[in-house]
């Protein structure tokens, strides 16, 4: 049995629609706050049962019969994210369940700038100490968040940062798609894997792939951070957001995201999708 929490949103809800590809829905279960909300895996015969992080019981419950077990990463960020993963993996040890998978980041590292990343490596922390079997799928930077990362430069020509470095965008229904194929291996993969596209433009490069995208110019403008921060306040976004947001271009310029892998292509048997798909996208626009 395979069990995937966080099945209703877009990451793993497409895990599920992939393992439905290959499995009968009969070896599947979700795991899910909200069970309306996955009616469409009750109606092809997917097991829906009802748990959150924050209810061990009802955890433990749900992870029954579990042999491979994908938990998706909190996005509360009101909660402590790690204080829920380790109730999860708590409840993982006591139902007795064969492996877990955890939906890791590629930038997974103690002294990240971005909160998120911290929160990752302590997660993946929890997880060797677990002593169950694991697996943490590292993915890259996902791809949709270039759209408003680079900002509004279908209409100025100017994709403004604070900041540059290079970041192996890849797509979230790449990354989705690969999460099934590791668990379809059953066990193949074990500790941290890195799943990204092929490369990891820096934002300069972006800005010439836009320009090609676009049939114009687009230019480059690296303003610094206080004159970046100044712009997004000015813009009117909260200042919690812009400090999150610029943690990010931080961690792009460490090289926190610049490492590409080409497992993610072997188990797509395909290139995955690019920074330029993204830019070129109908919804990007």
């Amino acid at each position: 049995m395979i069990t995937v929490t966080g099945a209703t949103g877009a990451l793993n809800g497409a895990t599920v629609d992939h393992l439905l590809q290959h499995l009968p829905a009969g070896e599947l279960t979700v795991v899910v706050r909200d069970p309306a909300r996955a009616q469409r895996f009750a109606d092809v015969g997917v097991a829906v049962r009802r748990a959150g992080y924050d209810d061990p019981a009802a955890m433990r419950a749900a992870f029954e019969g579990a042999d491979q077990l994908l938990l998706v990463s909190s996005n509360d960020r009101g909660a402590d994210a790690v204080a829920l993963h380790r109730s999860a993996l708590d409840a993982a040890v006591a139902a007795g369940v064969g492996r877990v998978l955890y939906t890791s980041h590629q930038g997974a590292h103690a002294d990240s700038p971005v909160a998120p990343a911290r929160v990752h490596r302590a997660t993946e922390d929890l997880l060797a100490a677990s002593g169950l079997p694991w697996t943490s799928l590292r993915n890259g930077f996902y791809a949709h968040s270039l759209d408003w990362l680079t900002g509004p430069w279908r209409e100025t020509g100017v994709v403004t940062v604070p900041a540059d470095g290079p970041v192996s965008w890849t797509a979230r229904e790449d990354a989705a798609e690969a999460a099934a194929a590791v668990l379809l291996f059953a066990g193949r993969f074990d500790g941290p894997v890195t799943l990204t596209a092929t490369a990891a433009p820096t934002f300069a490069e972006v800005a010439d792939q836009a320009a090609e995208v676009a049939g114009r110019p687009v230019e480059l403008a690296v303003v610094g951070e206080e004159a970046w921060l100044d712009a997004q306040r000015a813009a009117g976004q909260p200042d919690p957001v812009a400090q999150f947001t610029l943690g990010i271009f931080r961690a792009a310029e460490q090289g926190l995201f610049a490492g590409t892998d080409p497992l993610l292509a072997v188990l797509l048997g395909r290139e995955p999708r690019s920074a330029r798909d993204q830019l070129s996208a109908p919804a990007a626009r």
